[in-house]
């Protein structure tokens, strides 16, 4: 099957500058004291969380925000 086209297909080039990009990352060791201690930590936040008065959407969004946080900090204390 053979289609015409009513148009001229247009090619560009767009020249990209080499960059490097600095990234660094964040981690925890398999089996090591410190993923033993964000574990522990992680299920303490979630066992203290107060779901008790989950009525309205900003409520559940300020638990969510809350455990987020919270996990974030246990997670840098611990890494690497």
């Amino acid at each position: 099957m053979c289609f015409l086209l009513d148009h001229t297909p247009l090619t560009v080039s767009i020249p990209i500058a080499e960059e490097n990009i600095h990234s660094s990352r964040l981690s925890i060791p398999k089996y090591s004291e410190e993923e033993a201690a964000f574990v522990k930590e992680a299920t303490t936040i979630i066992k203290n969380l107060n779901t008790s008065n989950l009525t309205d959407h900003d409520r559940l969004e300020d638990v969510v925000n809350l455990f987020a946080s919270k996990i974030k900090q246990a997670w840098v204390k611990n890494t690497k």
